[in-house]
């Protein structure tokens, strides 16, 4: 497994997560973007079907292409990152860290993404290795939800995982990235409604803000870059 999601430099990366057809996955590219996010998670709102996916393909070594799965089976994620559709694995469900270091020793890119609760929820995070992202908590559902997290408690992750890429999630938009970047420092930002005009269809003008309002800003944390 690669030790860092993203690599080399210091700027505040950006994601934006949930989308669903490749010409919005082009238009998104060509305005800057770090990352992109596909929902293989069948109970999503933004739910990509890995059968009417080949054209993840085209999109390798354009942008980071990051898969997205709740509780998926060790095959499944294997095959999709075999395959070369994504490059790597983010895991929103309630996978073990036993299961995500298994997936690790195996050689395979994956990472956690965790609700934060509380300080209960970092104790956990403790628990896995590599890249971390990090959403609000939302009980009834696994991301996705537009409900903005305790910054606060991002900026503890930040500094108790110095060593490691936090990437900040839930309820960011054009309008307050820039605030939670200046309060948490983290690696990357990733954004799914906040930018769309409905589940999966992305506005790219929102898209644009939100990568332009990211970009001058950098990662103070220390990575190991």
């Amino acid at each position: 497994m690669e030790r860092f999601l993203f690599s080399g430099g210091d700027q505040v990366r950006t994601k934006i997560c949930g989308v669903t057809t490749e010409s919005q996955a082009d238009a998104i590219i060509d305005l800057g973007v770090d990352a992109l996010g596909f929902n293989f998670w069948p109970k999503s709102k933004r739910f990509l079907d890995p059968a009417n996916a080949d054209w993840l393909k085209n999109l390798a070594g354009r942008t980071l292409r990051i898969g997205v799965f709740v509780n998926a089976d060790k095959e499944t994620l294997t095959e999709l990152l075999e395959k070369n559709f994504i490059d790597w694995a983010q895991l929103h469900g309630d996978e073990t860290p036993e299961f995500v270091a298994e997936l690790q020793n195996l050689g395979l890119n994956v990472f956690k993404a965790l609700g934060v609760k509380n300080r209960d929820s970092l104790a956990l995070a403790a628990r896995f290795e590599g890249p971390l992202l990090l959403d609000a908590y939302a009980p009834t559902e696994y991301g996705g939800s537009g409900e903005q997290m305790d910054w606060a408690l991002g900026a503890e992750a930040v500094k108790q995982f110095y060593d490691r890429e936090v990437v900040l999630a839930g309820g960011l938009n054009p309008g307050n990235v820039g605030s939670a970047i200046a309060q948490v420092h983290p690696a990357g930002v990733d954004v799914a409604s906040g930018v769309e005009v409905s589940p999966g269809i992305k506005d790219l003008e929102r898209c644009r803000q939100f990568i332009e309002n990211s970009r001058h800003f950098f990662n103070t944390s220390s990575t190991g870059q």
